[in-house]
Order: structure tokens, then sequence, then C-alpha cells
């Protein structure tokens, strides 16, 4: 089996804060590399994104790696989550641009995802292990593919360690992708992200506001089952353990997976790969 990583988002309320307890607890017994924790734009979760990296460090035992965003950042700001992260122990960091909020007039001192793992680096040395996004699927915003796969190795040449890949359900988007990286001269692990599957039209939702694209086919069996939960779970796991298992067959170097809090689609689809 391939190296494990989950990523959490920051609970706000303490309802939200059991749920992920539980879950962080289910999750530990599959030895994760280390977790990740998100960062909301524009100060929304700014005050819980490091609580919850603490959470999940020193409560929970876990190697936590907090989202670090461009948007809504001056270097001051970004500077004082650089010491305070180094204050809990966190020897992880994942870099992204992040997206302006709607109606957020201010982006921030740094504009790009280059210019924050260059920052980081500058202020902190090797410290942190640094891994920022690839997008297998072209990042929405870019102008092409080409332009997109630029912008990743620009991150890389700015100091990345390594990168997550946003979630896809086709395995080749993912083998292309890291094809033509390598073909640019990057070098750095390239792990896919997975999203295993929750709830449908949620789902559906999140990848029409990403650009994650799920196959038709999918979305034709699931509308098949129509009300049958157990079915639409079942089929859910095999999906995305095939996936998991074509990825890793591969030669993917690791399984980032995306839990939104949750521990049961991440642990039926681990029991199916093991």
């Amino acid at each position: 089996m391939v190296p494990l990583s989950f990523e959490f988002y920051p609970p706000k309320t303490d309802e939200q804060r059991a749920q992920l307890d539980r879950t962080a607890r289910r999750l530990k017994t599959h030895a994760p590399e280390y977790v990740s924790c998100t960062f909301g734009a524009g100060g929304s979760t700014l005050s819980y994104t490091p609580e919850t990296v603490r959470r999940l460090h020193q409560q929970h035992g876990f190697e936590a790696a907090p989202h670090l965003s461009c948007v809504g950042g001056t270097r001051e700001e970004i500077r004082e989550l650089l010491k305070l992260y180094r204050a809990i122990g966190c020897r992880r960091l994942v870099a992204l641009r992040g997206d302006l909020p709607s109606g957020m007039g201010h982006p921030g001192d740094l504009r790009y995802a280059a210019e924050l793992v260059a920052f980081i680096r500058a202020e902190t040395g090797r410290h942190f292990r640094i891994e920022v996004a690839a997008y297998p699927e072209t990042h929405p915003q870019a102008e092409d593919a080409q332009t997109d796969l630029r912008h990743f190795k620009a991150k890389v040449d700015a100091g990345a360690d390594a990168a997550i890949t946003q979630y896809f359900y086709n395995a080749d988007a993912y083998f292309r992708f890291v094809e033509d990286a390598r073909r640019l001269g990057v070098q750095v692990p390239i792990v896919p992200g997975v999203m295993p599957i929750a709830n449908f039209s949620q789902l559906r939702r999140f990848s029409e506001a990403c650009g994650a694209e799920i196959p038709r086919w999918i979305g034709r069996r699931m509308a098949g089952y129509g009300d049958d939960a157990a079915a639409i779970r079942e089929f859910a796991a095999d999906l995305v353990a095939g996936l998991c298992r074509r990825l890793i067959e591969g030669g993917a170097p690791a399984l980032h997976f995306y839990t939104l809090n949750l521990a049961r689609p991440t642990q039926a689809v681990l029991a199916r790969l093991r």
C-alpha cells in the first residue's frame, strides 16, 4: 500500500469539532503520513485553521499541514502565520493561491502560489516541506492546459517539494498530466487527490465550481439506483477503490483523500484496497 494522507476542514461549532474528532480517531487507524487542514479565504476560517492544526497535532498526534493561501493576506500576516505554525510544531505546508471570495476587493500582497512558495522559502529556508496544487484536468481559470502546466512548473521552481492534485475520476487525465510535467522537467512527486463519494448531488455542485469532470456514465449509474442509498454507497466505494488501484498500479507515489470531515466514505474505499 502506498502512503496515505487525509484532508480536513476547520470546524466552527462544537458539533463540528466533535465530528472532526470522531473522524480523526477512525482514520488514524490507517496510519496516514500526514493530514492537511484547509484555509478559508478572506478570514472566514483564519482563526479556525491554526486552532484545528493544533488540535490535530497535539490531541490526535498527526503530523498536520496547514493550507496557506495568498488571498487576503499581507506579507506580515503570512509571516506571523509561519511563526505560529513553527511554534505548533508543523513541518509541512500546503501553499495555494486561493480563490478571491465574491465582493472581496483585496487579493493580498502575493498574487500567485509561486510567489507564496518563494516567500515561504525566503522566510523559513527548508524548515517546511511545501506541497502545492496540480490540476490534471486544467485549472478552471487557466487560459489553456499548457499555460496551466507552466504555472505548475513555476511553483516547483520556486521551491515546492511535491504536489497534490485536484480530484478526478479519469485516471488517464492524471497519468497524462504527470507525463507532461516530467517532459517539462518537473521531477517532484505528484500525488493524486481522491474524493470518496458521500453525496452525489453535493459532489456534482463541487465539481461544477472547481472544474473537476464527472464522467457521464457515473452520473447515469447513480441515477439508475434511484433512492437505494445502500446500492449507491457500494457503487461509489467500488468506483473510487478501482480508481485508486489503477493509480497505484500506474505508479502514483501516494494517495491524498479529501474526507470532508467524514470517516465512512474514505474507510469504505480503503477497506476495498486492503
